[in-house]
Formats: structure tokens, C-alpha cells, sequence
């Protein structure tokens, strides 16, 4: 198996493990209930960060009820308070203890969120902290009784970890505290960043994908004028290098991705992210390879020694600018990998992303029209399918799950490109998955191979437009990730209708839908007549 194999399998399976859209800070919630006076807050995260005996202490995150007062945005106009421990622990009952002004600590269960909130306010609390029994944030709403609500405090849930901090500190310590929830800017510098990374990348590996294309058909061009009787080894030779999709490929797509998306969410731990680790570093490092040995061969010192070859055992013939590299792409490889928990390490992982996608994008090609329409619609009920439809089955969003990593002691899987948020007061990352750059890409790629096959400019072809739309697509992804409230977004539920439609449409009114759909090439009068620019 040679390395484009490798990187080949590599990458597809990366991809069935990544096809997500942007997540961002999402809650659990027991049930979406109608508004009503009383019970129509935002669901909004709120920082509590404490003070331990005067000493600064640390910064937990909770979100904030439906219902009950609404809190400061600015943290200078948020008062330090003084935290007590309800009594009884679940605060189902009058507290027995003075709470007078204090932000009263209680545990979840055996009644009513609001019936917490009223007990506590009746004991004058100023805010009451619900200790959650999971490690995780849970919307609280109002009971289908409950009408016109007038709760006049704060009520804040917090995840199980810091409920139990929190407590113990209270056994021997005073405890304050300050309940605030910062705004998110609507647009953050890292979603244009991200942006720009997908638009470049996809942009990159279509011009190289093209100038491949074109260089294999100018070199039959000048084996058919010299009347060489290598026309079927050249083009043997020509096809090995490159993987076509066909249309069973596409459909079984969604079949093995689902499975591997469910065997990652089932089997979710620390191991399984140590193999995908393992499987990232292996494409990384031959993207990364690959890129570089292209980039330098366009030098002519460098071009030389990529023409010089050695055989080596099992690798076969490796040029000699190829072993010089690889040292260097494996220590690469491997220092992020041991440094991926680094605030830093995000640039390693964009990178070995970036030269991943882009060679995956030069190796596994889109043949025809026909071909990427099934791709593409696969891959979009796919997308919508584990983000949106997975929850009635699996009570949780299966790819938003797996894309954070639950459950496996790390910050999210590998297979994405990441900016931390660089003016977001609650920090975070802006995400994509490398499906929704790979797979439009694939389309997009096309359409360029097709233009300079055809001759076209790119006024009269439909690289610009397919890019254009890829853009607006993935625009439109982070503009509803902001206004759903930073929650998860199949990013393809968006990028598809965009991409897929403006080719369809534009092939129609241009009359090459025909040739785009199933033959993918301009038409030409005999296989061996050189491409003639179309009409």
C-alpha cells in the first residue's frame, strides 16, 4: 500500500468521524414548555466566581433559570454574597436557618424548581445556587401548572463537580460569591479567522486538484501527437494516483459514517480518543508530507532531488526530497500530540488539519454532477439527522456529543480545525468539522478541474460561482449559530443548498447540465482528440 493509500483511508475515516457543524457552549434541558408571564428568561449562562475566605478562589459556570430575576451583565455592578447551605439540603420546605441576603446553596430533587425558588425567596435569600445531580448544566423551566410566576431572585443551576466544591468549602469556610452573565459579542474575530480557513482551504486544494488535472491531460496530449502506443499504460498510471467516487460510494457514505459516528459516541472514553489521536497523526504527518514535497518542487533546486529516487522496504520507491522531510513531518506530528492539551496546541491541529484536507481534496475526486449531488444530499440528511434528529432516539445531540469529547477526559475530538474565541467573555473555541469542508470542497473542486478542462474564464465558468457559494454557506452557519444561542449547527444543512443548488441552476440556464451531470468533462468527438474549449 503506497502513502496515498494510506492517506486516503486515513481520511475517510476521519471524515465519517467528524462530518459536524460549529458547536458551541450548549445545555441539557428537560423539556421546551410554552412562554408565560413570570417564565420567559433566556436561557443564559452565568459565571459564579468565589471567594474563600477572602481569597479568590475559583470561577464555576451555571446557567440561569426561565423564570426568577434576570441578572447584571457587568461584573463591577455584581454584589459579593455570602453562600449558606439550605436547610433541609433540598429546600422543598421553609428553611429552618437565617438566610437573610445570603445566596442559599440547595440540591435538585424531590420538587419544583420554582418551589426551591419561592421557599428560598420567602427566607429572604438573595439568589438561590441549584446543585445539579449530573456533571452537567440543565435548563430549568416552569411545570405546565404553574401560571404567572412572581420570583424576585436570581436562580442559578450548577453542575454536580462544583455544587460538591462549593459544599465542601462551607464546612469550615466562608464562602462568597458574584452571579453575573457577560453578553457574547455577536461576532467574534475567530468565526472570520475560521472562515477564511475554510474558504482558503478549499480554494487551495481545488487550484491544485485542477493544475493536476490539466497537467495529466496536456501530457496525453503530447503522448497522442507523438503517436506513442502508451496511451493505455499512461492513463493506468494517470488513474492510480487518484480515488473517483461513484455513486454506490456516495450512498454507502451515510450508512458506514452513522455507524462510525454511533461506535464513537457508544465507545467514547479515553483510549478510543488516544486511537483517533493515533489515526490524525498518521494523515497529518502524510498530508503535511505531501504539501510540503509539492510546495518545494516548485523550486528548481528542490525539483531535482524530488525526481531522484530510492527504494526503501515496503514504501518503495521514496524520493530523495520525500525522506528529507519526513523527520521532520513525524517530530511535528508527534510534539503536538503530545502537547494537545496545551492552550497553544490548537495551531498544530489547524495545520495538520489544513494539509490533511487539502491533500484529500488533490486525491479523492468528484467524477461527474450526478455523482456529487448524491454525495452531497447524503451527507446533508446525515448532518441533520445526528444534530437535530438523534435526540428523540439518544435524548442528546450524538454528533454535538461527540464532537465535545463527553465522557473522554479531552477537549473535543481531533478531527476538526479550531480558533479559541478571542472577545468572548466565556473563552471557548469556534469549530468546524472537516466534512463540511471536505465533502463541499469535493463539488467545488469539480467545478474548477471542469472550467480549466472546458477553458473557460472564470467569468464564463463556475469555479467562482460554486466558491461564492461555499462562502455564503458557511456564513450563513455562523450567523444562525449566533442567533440559536451558540448551540450546535449542521453546518451542511446550509453549505449544501448553497453549493449543490447554485451548480444545478447555473447548469441549467447555461445548457451544460447535460455533460455536468453525467459526463463531468467537456463533451469532445473522440477520447483521443486533445479537449477543445467549450461553446
Amino acid at each position: 500500500m503506497d502513502f496515498r493509500s494510506v492517506l486516503c483511508v486515513v481520511g475517510v475515516v476521519l471524515v465519517l468521524s467528524a462530518s459536524l457543524g460549529s458547536a458551541g457552549d450548549i445545555v441539557h434541558h428537560d423539556e421546551d414548555t410554552p412562554r408565560r408571564p413570570g417564565c420567559d428568561n433566556n436561557f443564559v449562562l452565568v459565571k459564579v466566581p468565589t471567594w474563600i475566605n477572602s481569597a479568590e478562589g475559583t470561577e464555576y459556570v451555571g446557567v440561569g433559570a426561565r423564570f426568577g430575576l434576570t441578572l447584571e451583565s457587568k461584573e463591577k455592578r455584581a454584589n459579593h454574597t455570602t453562600v449558606a447551605l439550605a436547610d433541609p439540603p433540598d429546600c422543598c420546605s421553609a428553611p429552618k436557618n437565617n438566610l437573610s441576603g445570603k445566596v442559599i446553596l440547595v440540591h435538585r430533587g424531590n420538587c419544583s424548581f420554582t418551589n426551591k425558588a419561592n421557599f428560598a425567596e420567602s427566607a429572604n435569600a438573595s439568589a438561590i445556587l441549584i446543585i445539579n445531580n449530573r456533571t452537567e448544566l440543565f435548563k430549568m423551566v416552569c411545570e405546565d401548572t404553574e401560571t404567572d410566576l412572581q420570583i424576585g431572585i436570581p436562580v442559578v443551576m450548577l453542575p454536580q463537580d462544583a455544587g460538591a466544591n462549593l459544599e465542601k468549602y462551607l464546612l469550615n469556610s466562608t464562602v462568597a460569591v458574584q452571579l453575573y452573565s457577560p453578553l457574547r459579542p455577536l461576532v467574534d474575530i475567530a468565526e472570520v479567522f475560521l472562515w477564511l480557513m475554510a474558504v482558503g482551504t478549499i480554494l487551495c486544494a481545488s487550484y491544485w486538484s485542477a493544475w493536476s488535472a490539466r497537467e495529466a491531460a496536456i501530457e496525453q496530449d503530447k503522448l497522442l501527437k507523438d503517436g506513442s502506443d502508451e496511451i493505455l499504460s499512461l492513463e493506468t498510471i494517470g488513474s492510480s494516483g487518484f480515488v473517483d467516487i461513484n455513486i454506490t460510494a456516495a450512498v454507502l457514505f451515510v450508512v458506514i459514517a452513522s455507524c462510525f459516528l454511533v461506535m464513537l459516541y457508544k465507545l467514547m472514553s479515553t483510549w478510543f480518543i488516544e486511537l483517533l489521536v493515533v489515526l490524525f497523526c498518521i494523515g497529518g504527518m502524510e498530508g503535511l508530507q505531501t504539501c510540503l514535497v509539492a510546495l518545494l518542487s516548485c523550486f528548481r533546486w528542490f525539483e531535482h532531488y524530488g525526481q531522484l529516487f530510492v527504494k526503501v522496504p515496503f514504501f518503495g520507491a521514496v524520493s530523495y526530497l520525500t525522506l528529507a522531510i519526513s523527520p521532520f513531518c513525524v517530530a511535528f506530528a508527534v510534539v503536538w500530540a503530545v502537547n494537545r492539551k496545551f492552550s497553544y496546541a490548537w495551531i498544530g491541529q489547524d495545520i495538520l488539519g489544513i494539509v490533511l484536507i487539502i491533500t484529500v481534496l488533490q486525491i479523492v475526486r468528484v467524477p461527474n454532477l450526478k455523482v456529487g449531488t448524491v454525495l452531497l444530499s447524503c451527507a446533508f440528511l446525515y448532518d441533520i439527522f445526528w444534530v437535530f434528529v438523534s435526540k428523540w432516539w439518544f435524548h442528546e445531540s450524538v454528533m454535538i456529543v461527540v464532537a465535545r469529547g463527553d465522557k473522554s477526559g479531552e477537549d473535543g475530538i481531533p478531527m476538526l480545525l479550531k480558533i479559541p474565541r478571542m472577545f468572548d467573555p466565556w473563552g471557548g473555541y469556534s469549530i468546524i468539522g472537516f466534512g463540511d469542508i471536505i465533502l463541499p470542497g469535493l463539488l467545488v473542486a469539480f467545478s474548477l478541474r471542469y472550467d480549466w478542462l472546458a477553458k473557460k474564464n472564470l467569468r464564463a465558468g463556475y469555479f467562482i460561482w460554486a466558491m461564492t457559494a461555499y462562502g455564503l454557506g458557511l456564513l450563513v452557519t455562523y450567523v444562525a449559530l449566533n442567533l440559536m444561542d451558540g448551540h450546535g449547527q449542521p453546518a451542511l444543512l446550509y453549505i449544501v443548498p448553497f453549493t449543490l443548488g447554485t451548480l444545478l441552476t447555473l447548469g441549467k440556464r447555461r445548457g451544460d447540465l447535460k455533460i455536468l451531470w453525467s459526463r463531468g468533462e467537456p463533451e469532445r468527438p473522440c477520447s483521443h482528440i486533445q479537449l477543445q474549449p467549450s461553446q
